[in-house]
């Protein structure tokens, strides 16, 4: 094989129409699952924070966790 002979490499074949639309639907599916994750961190990262602030000045688990539970009613209200 020379190094201009490129008679050698192929190009993957594109499969059936079946194969793309399978490939198209599980894209879809990872980009959604992408976006309900990305939608549960930021309606718990505010609630996090909260509560680990809270631990920090307290040093007490029980009041963290109300905090938390507090900030995360919060925003349910709020939407």
């Amino acid at each position: 094989m020379s190094f201009l002979d490129l008679t050698a490499f192929q190009l993957p074949s594109l499969g059936t129409l079946g194969d793309l639309a399978l490939l198209l639907l599980l894209v879809i599916i990872g980009i959604v699952i992408i976006i309900l994750i990305a939608k549960i961190l930021l309606f718990i990262l505010p609630a996090a924070i909260i509560a680990l602030v809270v631990w920090f000045l307290t040093g007490n688990l029980l009041w963290a966790g109300i905090a938390f539970l507090v900030v995360a009613f919060l925003s349910l209200l709020k939407r």
